[in-house]
C-alpha cells in the first residue's frame, strides 16, 4: 500500500465478504438490497451518507411523488409519452421494462405497509405530472412511513448496513468486479462480493448550486467507467428553480408559477405584455427547465437576472391563490410552514440549481452493465429516461430497476467464482484536492448549467483537465486526505465525461441548452455513449 505501511490509520482491513454489495442508500439502493436478500443473498449495504439519503430522501422537498399507468390501456400511452418527452433519447426496451414494472412495485410497497398518499382532487391540473399531457395514477410516498418500513425489512433480512462509508475504488479480478475499497470510521476496508450494485445517484455534486444531499457526488459514474462500463445521456439533467433565501436549497414548487409575480430587484423579471401570463402558466406545468417549450424564457430570464442580482429573483404570490389554493399547492405550503417556518406571505428569492440526472451508467433490462459482476440502478443509470423526464418516474425507476438489480445480482453472485482477496490499495492524496473541488463546482456552474456554448464548455473541460493533471500524488497521512483526493479525482473524471458529451451535442434538446445551437437537429437524434479508453474519455453517438 503506497505510503501507508508506517501509518496504522491507513491499514487495509481483511476482506469482509457478502454475496451482494450494494453501494448507495437512497430508494434504489435500499430496494436493491432488500430484493437481493429476498432472493437468498447475504447483503451488505454501503452509504456515503446516512441511511435513507440521496435524491429520494432530499430534505429540501415536500414529498416523494410516484406515478403509474391508470390502467392496462394507459400503459402504452405512458410508454409513448416517455419516448416523446425524451426527444428520442430514451431506450424503448428500458422504457417498457420501467412501465411494466411500476404496478408491481407499488403493490409491493402497499403489501409491506408503506403509506401511500392519494389525491383528494386528482382531477386538478396540478396533479398532471410535469411534462405529461394527462393525469396518471398519482401516489405520494410518506417519508416517515417508508423509513420505518424499510428499516424493519433491512433488519428482518439481516442486511448489514454501513452508513458514512465512502467507496473509493472497485476491485476487479479475472475481468470481474468482486469488491470495493471503502473508508469507514478512519479505516480502509475491503468489501468482497459475488456481485456489486451501484446505486450512487446522479451528478448534482459536481455543481456549486445543487438540490441534492452531500452524498450525491457524481463519483459512481467514474467508478463505473474505470471498471469498463459505459455512460449515456449524461448531458441531460434537471435544472430546477430553488430557494436562495430564506431556507436555502429548498425546491421551489413550480405549480405556483401561474400565481406568481417575479422581480429582479425593483423591476419585473418579465415584460408586462399579453404573453407573460401564458408563459408563467406553461412554466407551472413542469419543474425542470426544458428547451422544448416557450416557457424556457422564464428560466433564461431567471438565469440572466441572477448574474446581476446574486441574491436571486423575488417571488410574490397573488391573492387569488391565497384565497383558493389548489390541493397540491396547499399541501406544499402546509409543509413549508411546518418544516421551514415560511408562509405564502413571505417573499422568497429563487435561482437555478442542478438537480437530478436523466442519464448515467448504461444498463440493460436486467440492470447489468456489461461488466461481469457489476449492476446498477436508480439515478446513477441512463436510458430509461431521455432529454426530459416525466415527473414521478425517477421514483418509479428506483423501485423497478432497484428490484431488478437486486434480484439479478443475487442470481449472478450465486454462480460467481470466488475471487482472490484484495492485496493493496494506493492511499494517495494531493495538496490541491480541496482547491480542485472548489474550482470544479465553480466551473461547472458557470459553463455547464443552463447556458452552454462551444467556447464555454471547451474552456471548462480544459480547465478541469489541467486541474486533474495538477493532482500531484503524495502518500496520505490520514484517511480524510485520501478520501477527499479520490473523491475529487473521480468527480473530475465524471465532469470531463459530461462536458465532452455536451460539446459533442451541437444542438439544443430537452434539458440540454446550447446558446450557439438553439434548435434541435434531426441528424443528432441519437444517444451519446461515453467510455474510458487507455485512461481517456471517449464520446460517440450510439448509432456510429
Amino acid at each position: 500500500m503506497s505510503g501507508a505501511e508506517n501509518n496504522a490509520v491507513l491499514r487495509l482491513l481483511p476482506e469482509q465478504r457478502s454475496d451482494v454489495l450494494v453501494v448507495g442508500c437512497g430508494l434504489a439502493g435500499v430496494t436493491a438490497a432488500i430484493a437481493a436478500a429476498e432472493n437468498g443473498a447475504r447483503v451488505t449495504l454501503l452509504s456515503a451518507g446516512a441511511v435513507f439519503s440521496g435524491s429520494s430522501f432530499y430534505p429540501g422537498t415536500w414529498g416523494l411523488g410516484l406515478i403509474a399507468p391508470e390502467s392496462d390501456a394507459d400503459r402504452q400511452d405512458l410508454m409513448e409519452t416517455i419516448l416523446a418527452v425524451g426527444c428520442g433519447m430514451a431506450e424503448p426496451t428500458l422504457v417498457r421494462t420501467l412501465v411494466d414494472g411500476i404496478g408491481k412495485a407499488i403493490e409491493a410497497l402497499r403489501t409491506d405497509g408503506v403509506h401511500l398518499l392519494r389525491a383528494e382532487h386528482a382531477g386538478q391540473r396540478e396533479f398532471i405530472p410535469c411534462f405529461d399531457h394527462k393525469a396518471r395514477d398519482w401516489n405520494g410516498i410518506a417519508f416517515d412511513s417508508a423509513r420505518s418500513v424499510f428499516s424493519a425489512r433491512l433488519t428482518a433480512l439481516n442486511i448489514r448496513v454501513v452508513p458514512h462509508c465512502e467507496v473509493l475504488e472497485l476491485v476487479r479480478a479475472q475481468g470481474r468486479v468482486c469488491g470495493a475499497i471503502a473508508a469507514h470510521e478512519g479505516v480502509l476496508h475491503y468489501f468482497g462480493c459475488g456481485a456489486l450494485v451501484l446505486a450512487t445517484g446522479g451528478c448534482g455534486g459536481l455543481f456549486r448550486e445543487r438540490l441534492t444531499t452531500g452524498d450525491v457526488t457524481g463519483c459512481g459514474q467514474a467508478l463505473a467507467l474505470r471498471a469498463g462500463a459505459r455512460l449515456t445521456n449524461l448531458e441531460f439533467f434537471q435544472i430546477m428553480p430553488g430557494y436562495l433565501s430564506p431556507a436555502k436549497n429548498t425546491i421551489f414548487n413550480e405549480k405556483t408559477f401561474r400565481f406568481a409575480s417575479l422581480w429582479a430587484g425593483n423591476a419585473p423579471l418579465l415584460p408586462e405584455n399579453t404573453h407573460t401570463d401564458d408563459l408563467l402558466a406553461e412554466r407551472a406545468t413542469h419543474g425542470p427547465f426544458t428547451t422544448r417549450l416557450s416557457s424556457a424564457a422564464v428560466d433564461l430570464a431567471i438565469f440572466r437576472a441572477c448574474l446581476t442580482h446574486p441574491e436571486g429573483v423575488t417571488v410574490r404570490y397573488s391573492q387569488a391563490m391565497k384565497d383558493a389554493p389548489p390541493e397540491f399547492i396547499r399541501t406544499y405550503f402546509d409543509w413549508l410552514r411546518r418544516e421551514k417556518g415560511l408562509s405564502w406571505d413571505d417573499p422568497v428569492q429563487i435561482g437555478l440549481f442542478a438537480h437530478a440526472s436523466n442519464g448515467g451508467i448504461v444498463i440493460d433490462a436486467r440492470a447489468a452493465t456489461g461488466v461481469p459482476g457489476l449492476f446498477a440502478c436508480g439515478e446513477a443509470t441512463g436510458g430509461m429516461h431521455g432529454a426530459d423526464r416525466i415527473g414521478g418516474l425517477s421514483t418509479a425507476n428506483a423501485l423497478v430497476f432497484g428490484g431488478i438489480a437486486g434480484r439479478e445480482a443475487a442470481r449472478d453472485a450465486a454462480a460467481a467464482p470466488r475471487c482472490p482477496a484484495c492485496a493493496a490499495f494506493d492511499a494517495w492524496t494531493s495538496a490541491r484536492a480541496g482547491q480542485a473541488q472548489e474550482q470544479l463546482r465553480a466551473v461547472m456552474s458557470r459553463y455547464a448549467l443552463l447556458a452552454r456554448s462551444e467556447e464555454g464548455l471547451a474552456e471548462a473541460r480544459n480547465t478541469l483537465r489541467t486541474a486533474a493533471d495538477g493532482l500531484t500524488r503524495t502518500p496520505a497521512e490520514t484517511i480524510a486526505q485520501t478520501v477527499l483526493a479520490h473523491r475529487v479525482d473521480a468527480q473530475l473524471l465524471t465532469a470531463d465525461a459530461l462536458l465532452s458529451a455536451a460539446l459533442l451535442r451541437r444542438e439544443s434538446r430537452g434539458s440540454h441548452h446550447r446558446i450557439d445551437y438553439p434548435a434541435p437537429k434531426a441528424v443528432l437524434a441519437e444517444r451519446i455513449e461515453i467510455a474510458l479508453k487507455q485512461g481517456d474519455v471517449t464520446v460517440r453517438f450510439a448509432g456510429n
